[in-house]
């Protein structure tokens, strides 16, 4: 998670939301994103998308089983569905998202019972710090 940390500060200073994200298994990183949204403008250039896309690259198909997503901010319906569509068996995510978390804060994408894949999901790995990353972010943009 520090590393994903280091990528949300990154993302921060290009002037995006400091969200970050890799991809992780049996100790390999597969993949790494930080937010992308305002540079690429487009809406689906969210960390944890950017890097399930690296690590199905790397791995050479879409099937990410055995593999866990890390993320500084509880990931969105877009971003939990693609980690549910990647079949990645673990999520982990910093700080909740009031606005559109979709583990338990708003939605229920990632503990749904009714999909056909549950990761195991654990919330408020580094919390504090990343609450402060993207707590600072926006006391900056409305300054």
């Amino acid at each position: 998670m520090r590393r994903c940390l280091r990528l949300a500060r990154a993302a921060g200073r290009r002037g995006e939301v400091p969200v970050g994200a890799l991809v992780e298994r049996e100790g390999r990183i597969l993949g790494v994103g930080s937010n992308q949204v305002e540079v690429r403008r487009d809406a689906s250039r969210h960390a944890e998308l950017l890097a399930l896309q690296a690590a199905s690259r790397r791995v050479g198909g879409w099937r990410l089983e055995g593999a866990t997503l890390y993320s500084t901010l509880e990931p969105c319906p877009m971003c939990a569905g693609a980690a549910l569509l990647a079949r990645v068996s673990r999520v982990v995510y910093a700080a909740l998202d009031r606005r559109k978390g979709a583990d338990r804060s708003v939605y229920d994408v990632l503990s749904n019972p009714g999909g056909n894949h549950h990761p195991v999901v654990s919330g408020g790995c580094l919390a504090p710090e990343s609450a402060a990353l993207l707590q600072g972010f926006f006391q900056r943009l409305r300054q």
